[in-house]
């Protein structure tokens, strides 16, 4: 009971700090927070016992890795943004085609935040099925579509807002009722050291098919009408490093503290696993859940409608491709299922990522012939294809 009080007090204080005035209207603050939204946002729900179950006592090296990987991406994001100005978008074909690319990428993310609310939404009730998951799922996506047709999403934009606050004040509370497991279990010796179940091939392809679960800071590069190039670069590495230290802090602590037994490999897997450390973090993760994945939807529809109408020329408009993206994610969601849809998604960022490296290569030498960091962005480039080739979903 003492610890549910504790949970549940750290939860309000955290909220209660980030609706401050001072924080909430700061202009870093809330730079960095559209990208640190992204980054921790579904990806935390399923990334923990993905790792856990698969790397078993190495997690924490496989969610450095992740982290790792999408800080090298961040910096060729970062390049971009740095010498935007020196650079029209519109004479490069590899930026053209990255926008495409990442408009792909937003078709399939918004079907992974949608299967990730279908599976939270019917988690705790006696209709917790596939099928039930998959309705929810279809019926999200219409929503989507009706609100975006009719309305425009920025009538959502406060509910957005106050969504980010809410999943940062949760997740605040699930690190500290793990930190209250971890140590009863590490005072009476009965920590856990799971084996690994995958091997150095397999670790590196899942790796790659996780990608998204840690994507979302490319989202500065497109804050340019409200925030200069310095504040965009300073505030998405603060998002990244503060993003990695919550995700390594959430692995340290869970990783040594479940049996293989009590880690199902399904996308509500988390919840099973929290009710064991304590009884209201199941309750807190699934309205973390559903706030997360609708908002995480909406600036996704959102942006991807805003990308096609502009490289197309506005032959596409918002509402068509609002269209498009809901009847894809229709079809994504009948035919796989979501550790497929992470995979796709990983995908199509890690190309997405690739062309921002090569772009960034390419203005390396463009601008100043500076061959080392060139070379750099070239090979990352590179990295970005083999990642889009080789990687895997869960299985």
């Amino acid at each position: 009971m003492l610890q549910t009080f504790f949970i549940l007090a750290l939860c309000a204080i955290v909220f209660l700090v980030l609706e401050q005035p001072k924080v909430a209207k700061s202009n870093f603050w809330r730079a960095t927070v559209t990208p640190l939204a992204s980054i921790i946002g579904s990806g935390f729900l399923v990334v923990g016992p993905i790792l856990d179950h698969a790397f078993g006592a190495y997690a924490p090296l496989g969610m450095l890795a992740l982290c790792a990987l999408a800080y090298l991406f961040g910096m060729a994001v970062r390049q971009n943004i740095r010498t935007q100005s020196d650079f029209s978008s519109k004479n490069s074909l590899i930026e053209a085609s990255s926008s495409w690319t990442l408009a792909l990428a937003y078709v399939i993310s918004v079907t992974y935040y949608l299967n990730l609310f279908g599976a939270f939404a019917v988690k705790m009730t006696a209709a917790n099925t596939q099928e039930n998951a998959r309705l929810v799922t279809t019926i999200m996506l219409l929503l989507v579509l009706f609100v975006g047709w009719t309305r425009g999403f920025r009538a959502l934009e406060r509910m957005e807002q106050i969504s980010v606050s809410v999943k940062l004040a949760i997740i605040a509370g699930l690190i500290l009722g793990l930190a209250f497991q971890f140590s009863s279990q590490a005072s009476a010796g009965e920590l856990i050291l799971n084996p690994a179940t995958t091997g150095p091939i397999g670790a590196m392809t899942l790796i790659f098919g996780l990608l998204v679960t840690v994507q979302g800071f490319e989202i500065s590069r497109f804050l340019g009408a409200e925030y200069s190039a310095k504040t965009r670069i300073r505030s998405m590495q603060f998002a990244q490093f503060l993003s990695a230290g919550i995700y390594l802090s959430y692995i340290l602590l869970m990783c040594y503290i479940f049996r293989p037994e009590d880690i199902p490999l399904e996308e509500s897997a988390i919840i099973d696993m929290m009710a064991m450390v304590a009884p209201i973090l199941p309750v807190l993760l699934i309205a973390a859940a559903l706030a997360a994945q609708f908002s995480a939807a909406i600036a996704d529809t959102g942006g991807c409608g805003g990308l096609v109408e502009e490289h197309s020329d506005k032959k596409l408009s918002a509402q068509q491709t609002y269209l498009i993206v809901t009847l894809a994610g229709i079809a994504l969601t009948w035919m796989s299922d979501i550790f497929t849809i992470i995979s796709y998604a990983s995908r199509a960022f890690a190309f997405y990522y690739a062309l921002q490296a090569a772009e960034a290569a390419r203005r390396s030498w463009v601008q100043n012939r500076n061959i080392p960091k060139a070379a750099f962005f070239a090979a990352l480039a590179l990295l970005g294809l083999a990642i889009t080739i080789f990687g895997q979903p869960v299985e």
